[in-house]
């Protein structure tokens, strides 16, 4: 397993402001994903990939949060083909990941469950926001933008853009590994 190159993903999904209407489970419409260097602590590639949902639809919530529509999200690839190309352009099966909590490996997991795609990922998973709080020495669970203030770094692009959020969460994770409070991966 190549180790020095660490995928860090943060997925949007279809949300409702309460209950998700009868039937419609929520499903990933957006991939971000940023590649990061481990060694030279480079992010050195940033992707959006939109997912075409099929068993729900984008709410008018959705939208205000994540600024994806309906027509955007329509445009976009199916879920098997979008795990389909992680595997094959990101090697997602055999580099070691990251996520801002474990929202999005649930969302996977759930999702590959439910439509019977096969799970994108290897084993190797990092809690970036576990990970985060132990380098501070807290139990605290701080969300990306809070974190980012804490650390003094910026955030980049639109909050809640799979792409921008996942560039943002390897920044903080390029912080922790420059101060060596990364934690070391089976």
């Amino acid at each position: 397993m190549n180790r020095r190159l660490l995928n860090v993903v943060d997925v949007e999904a279809t949300c409702w402001e309460k209950a998700a209407p009868p039937g419609m489970p929520s499903e990933i419409i957006e991939i971000g994903l940023c590649v990061l260097d481990t060694e030279t602590l480079e992010r050195v590639e940033k992707h959006s990939i939109l997912v075409r949902p099929d068993r729900s639809t984008v709410s008018e919530f959705c939208t205000q949060l994540t600024t994806l529509t309906a027509a955007q999200v329509a445009t976009g690839i199916s879920f098997d083909a979008a795990c389909e190309l992680l595997r094959r352009e990101f090697h997602s099966d055999s580099r070691p990941w990251a996520s801002w909590g474990d929202y999005d490996r649930k969302q996977f997991e759930r999702q590959c469950a439910a439509t019977g795609v096969r799970y994108p990922f290897g084993s190797v998973h990092t809690n970036a926001k576990l990970a985060f709080s132990e380098s501070r020495g807290t139990h605290r669970r701080f969300g990306m933008a809070g974190a980012l203030a804490m650390t003094g770094l910026p955030l980049e692009g639109t909050h809640h853009r799979g792409g921008d959020d996942a560039w943002n969460i390897a920044a903080l994770i390029a912080g922790m590994l420059r101060e060596d409070k990364w934690p070391v991966t089976a």
